[in-house]
């Protein structure tokens, strides 16, 4: 055996995937060239690195199923095949191949074949990084779904409002999509007795239009209840917790946005 023989062999040797004589005929080899152990300890090194790089990825719920079908027309196919005769070809023997080339082929495939597993675990890998990502994106909050929505329609609108204590809310409308969403980095955290509360004021009527929380040092999204119409203003005020108990504002707003057509 001679060392690139050797070198094909321990990718096998890693995966304890050797037949008994490819085995046995390995060690045989290491032991005689303790100068080639390299090569296995890279193997083990590669084999391990993949397999502590996947992450845990449940089989789509159709695998089965999908597997059935597949065998099911494979074996339909062939039955349909096996009716048909066989075309007419000149007479011909093939040589038997030499224990050399059966070999050589065999190494061949099983390289092919150990090059197709990396490649399938890396792709494992990839889709469980992915997965990940595509559960982030499903799962977006209501308002930031409803903003992003807002901001692809013809009819996108915004304006913006100075808060009392400094800093700004913005609000972004649209008709056309029927929802309305109120951003800002400026308003705090408030005290678990009390809550923020939108309001559409509207041909001089106050409208509640939803609660919402905020954290200090961060962007705050809320969609409101209700889709604004030309002229509305957007108003936010501060009320006890669960929202002004006479449904309507109970002190002055922080920040008044008017609309525009």
């Amino acid at each position: 055996m001679n060392e690139e023989q050797f070198a094909e062999l321990s990718a096998g040797y890693a995966l304890h995937a050797l037949s008994p004589d490819d085995l046995a005929a390995f060690e045989a080899a290491r032991a005689e060239h303790p100068e080639w152990d390299h090569h296995v300890s890279t193997d083990a090194a590669t084999a391990a690195s993949l397999a502590d790089g996947i992450a845990e990825v449940p089989p789509p719920l159709t695998l089965r199923s999908t597997l059935l079908a597949k065998i099911a027309a494979d074996a339909a196919a062939e039955a349909t095949a096996e009716q048909q005769p066989p075309p007419a070809r000149p007479e011909y023997v093939e040589p038997a191949p030499t224990t050399n080339t059966i070999q050589t082929v065999a190494r061949r495939n099983w390289t092919r074949g150990l090059l197709a597993l990396a490649a399938s675990l890396v792709l494992l890998v990839a889709l469980g990084y992915g997965a990940v990502a595509i559960n982030d994106y499903l799962n977006r909050p209501v308002a930031v779904v409803a903003l992003a929505e807002i901001e692809a329609a013809s009819d996108a609108q915004e304006a913006t409002g100075e808060l009392v204590e400094g800093g700004t809310v913005t609000a972004h409308w649209s008709e056309s999509v029927g929802k309305a969403v109120v951003t800002s980095n400026a308003l705090g955290a408030l005290s678990d007795d009390e809550t923020y509360e939108m309001w559409i004021v509207r041909d001089g009527g106050a409208m509640s239009a939803g609660l919402f929380t905020a954290q200090a040092d961060a962007e705050t999204a809320a969609l409101l209840d209700e889709g604004v119409e030309s002229g509305d203003v957007i108003a936010v005020t501060i009320e006890p917790e669960g929202g002004s108990p006479t449904g309507q504002p109970s002190s002055d707003p922080i920040v008044a946005i008017p609309t525009t057509g």
